[in-house]
């Protein structure tokens, strides 16, 4: 059961209305803002990836088709594998922590209000700058993946692979930034009475995909800072023609990479179980399962990075070790979907669009999954490497997995965000155009795999059968785009004229349902004691026993009071971390300057005062 306790006033700082106007965006430290522009941005950037998938498709429609260059071709899969998972999909499930994590624990901010709004600026100018390699034809070309020795200067000259390194770099030290913060803030804030085997599950997988950040991008930022120096000041890391290992970059990146699989489709993993127990009407099946289930996926997420290697010959002891370790994460995946179905099992099921989604997001995972499996039989996994059958199981995993949740959470707490409802018609055609367009663009592609076709070929000749799957796929990808149209007139026909939503749509069970939609600027006018799982079901089936029985009924849990009882203290705004945010993004920006301008240094020794300046002005702000 969930009670209120009161807390001694204190003086509300920051104004109990949302400011308004371009400045207040530009200087704010509230989480739910952030978060917003958290979604705002990676949206805006997933239609940009998405645009760079429509070419790619209209460039394999038809065999000998010579409507890009092979450059830009290369320059297209590059930037649509880059964006779709460093600006979209990480930094969309980034605004779902920013704006529910906090309210889900019962706290008032994130643990450090200005280090979130310089993770975001980071993140924001770290994309932009990758995607300006458009404007000055050095888009980045190479692979998302970036191999060395292949992208020394010797054999990858020019400014692409640059604009790759840099932008990474930066939205490096935005996800590490970030990762640092969410972990300190559900350890270190959640309400009086949640344990952390109280917490919702979306709080789980947020705290388990922080550790999995900070474990893993570490390595992917040497490997970075390595190849950078290898580019620009004569270093011999991966220059295989002077002593090098030509594998070990393959090593640094995929001890990084499949972490990373698992680093996107954890917070899918919470959001698909916030959505079924509510749409189910009943308690999550096996919530214990689930949370050492995910410890045990981010544990052995670790120690499969080879099979991403099987072709290099690395020899029958690693193959048996990490042939064997893809197999037994199958195990703890498996668990979860078990309990998913469990809980709908008997369950008063509501199929409405956040529903569909989460259900939907259940059968393709699976597919995706039981494709990668395979790949821990090695002699199969020979077989498909680098064909098209790897491009299926990956668009399973993160469109199918991962943006499927994605979409049902949007659908799920858009109430929450905008006080409004979406259309529940459109959202149903959005799912079901979705998901079959889905279907038509990737499955194909196992079969074009088992055919042979290699992926990241620019063109290919008739007569060898994969004219016709490619043509279906080329359709099935604009009709994927047409679902995503339907979203966008949705959001923005709800933005316009939305039925209002109400505190609590869906009959929610945890804490961010209790309080207004949108949230005030302090969230939780008091902030409430947790006694279990579910706390706000708990207070409402109580309340509702309580007027069966004749008593006066108790107020529902952390229900925002009168404001003026929100006597709270808030941090200030601060203009500051985009300041920070702007200098750093200087320093990296020199190495993309031509050297014998000069401008490298320029711009760099710019940047470093620029950042001095902005992390000490934040450091010694008031906080409040």
């Amino acid at each position: 059961m969930a009670t209120t306790t009161q807390a001694p006033p204190r003086v509300l700082r920051r104004p109990v209305e949302a400011p308004s106007g371009l400045w207040s965006w530009l200087t704010t430290v509230d989480h739910k803002r952030i978060g917003v522009l958290y979604g705002v941005s990676s949206f805006l950037f997933f239609l940009a990836g998405g645009i760079d998938a429509l070419l790619i498709r209209l460039q394999l429609g038809k065999p000998m088709n010579e409507l890009f260059s092979p450059d830009h071709y290369n320059g297209f899969v590059t930037m649509h594998a880059t964006t779709m998972i460093f600006m979209a999909l990480m930094p969309m499930s980034v605004a779902f922590f920013n704006y529910i994590v906090p309210l889900q624990i019962g706290a008032r901010d994130v643990a450090f209000p200005r280090l979130n709004a310089f993770s975001f600026w980071v993140f924001l100018l770290g994309g932009l700058i990758m995607s300006s390699s458009y404007l000055v034809d050095a888009i980045p070309n190479q692979g998302w993946y970036g191999y060395a020795p292949l992208t020394i200067r010797e054999y990858s000259p020019g400014l692409n692979v640059d604009f790759w390194i840099v932008g990474l770099q930066i939205l490096g030290v935005a996800t590490i930034a970030g990762a640092i913060n969410f972990f300190v803030t559900i350890i270190n804030m959640r309400a009086p009475g949640m344990s952390l085997m109280r917490m919702p599950l979306f709080c789980w997988m947020t705290l388990i995909t922080t550790v999995l950040i900070l474990l893993a991008f570490p390595v992917f930022t040497i490997a970075l800072t390595e190849l950078l120096f290898d580019r620009h000041f004569g270093t011999t890391f991966f220059d295989s023609t002077r002593g090098a290992d030509p594998l070990l970059w393959q090593h640094l990146f995929w001890i990084f990479g499949h972490p990373e699989v698992y680093i996107l489709i954890m917070p899918a993993f919470g959001i698909i179980s916030e959505i079924i127990p509510v749409f189910s009407r009943k308690p999550l099946f096996g919530y214990a399962a689930m949370v050492l289930a995910s410890m045990a996926i981010a544990f052995l997420g670790f120690g499969v990075w080879a099979h991403h290697m099987f072709t290099t010959g690395a020899g029958p002891v690693a193959y048996t070790f990490f042939a064997l370790s893809t197999m037994l994460i199958a195990v703890p995946t498996g668990v979860k979907i078990f309990n998913w179905l469990g809980t709908l099992y008997g369950g008063s099921i509501n199929l409405r669009p956040p529903m569909l989604f989460a259900v939907g997001f259940i059968g393709t995972f699976v597919i995706g999954g039981l494709s990668g499996v395979m790949h821990g039989t090695v002699p199969v996994d020979w077989q498909q490497s680098d064909s098209y059958w790897i491009v299926a199981h990956i668009h399973y995993v993160l469109f199918g997995g991962t943006m499927f949740a994605l979409f049902a959470g949007i659908h799920y707490w858009w109430p929450k965000f905008t006080g409004t409802m979406l259309n529940d018609k459109l959202g149903q055609a959005t799912f079901w155009t979705m998901l079959v367009a889905f279907h038509v663009t990737f499955f194909p592609m196992h079969f074009l795999g088992t055919a042979g076709m290699p992926r990241r070929m620019s063109i290919y000749p008739t007569g060898t059968g994969w004219d016709f799957w490619n043509l279906v796929a080329t359709v099935g990808a604009f009709a994927l785009a047409a679902s995503v149209w339907l979203f966008v007139m949705n959001a923005f026909i709800s933005l316009r004229r939305g039925e209002p939503a109400g505190n609590d749509p869906w009959d929610g069970a945890t804490l961010e349902w209790a309080i207004a939609s949108p949230p005030p600027v302090y969230n939780f006018a008091r902030i409430p004691t947790v006694s279990s799982r579910d706390p706000l079901w708990v207070e409402k089936r109580s309340e509702e026993t309580a007027v069966e029985l004749g008593f006066a009924p108790r107020r529902a849990v952390a229900v925002v009071a009168d404001p003026v009882e929100a006597r709270v203290h808030m941090p200030n705004p601060s203009f500051w971390p985009l300041v920070a945010a702007v200098g750093l993004s200087m320093i990296f920006a020199g190495f993309l300057m031509p050297w014998y301008l000069g401008a490298f240094p320029l711009i760099t020794l710019l940047g470093i005062p620029v950042l001095m300046v902005g992390i000490t002005s934040w450091s010694f702000e008031p906080a409040g």
